[in-house]
């Protein structure tokens, strides 16, 4: 099965610390996650992974990542 567009989140890897443009839930631009580069590289291989945003406190499955995007089990666009 594969997964809509629409579940997808891009993100950036900056000096060790992932970044998303802008959280799917409030709106909030330039949000610093707190997910380790080992959870990263978990969802990477395809493991479940789960993303809490700081700005709103929302929690996001991450199904899988490559290196641009989060693909989620819920429509984020």
């Amino acid at each position: 099965m594969a997964i809509p567009f629409d579940h997808t989140l891009p993100y950036e890897k900056q000096m060790g610390e992932i970044y998303v443009d802008t959280c799917p839930y409030c709106g909030e631009e330039n949000v610093l996650t707190y997910m380790k580069p080992e959870a990263l590289s978990r969802a990477k291989e395809g493991v479940k992974t789960r993303l809490n945003f700081p700005c709103c406190f929302q929690t996001m499955t991450i199904i899988e990542a490559d290196d641009d995007y989060f693909w989620a089990d819920e429509s984020l666009r």
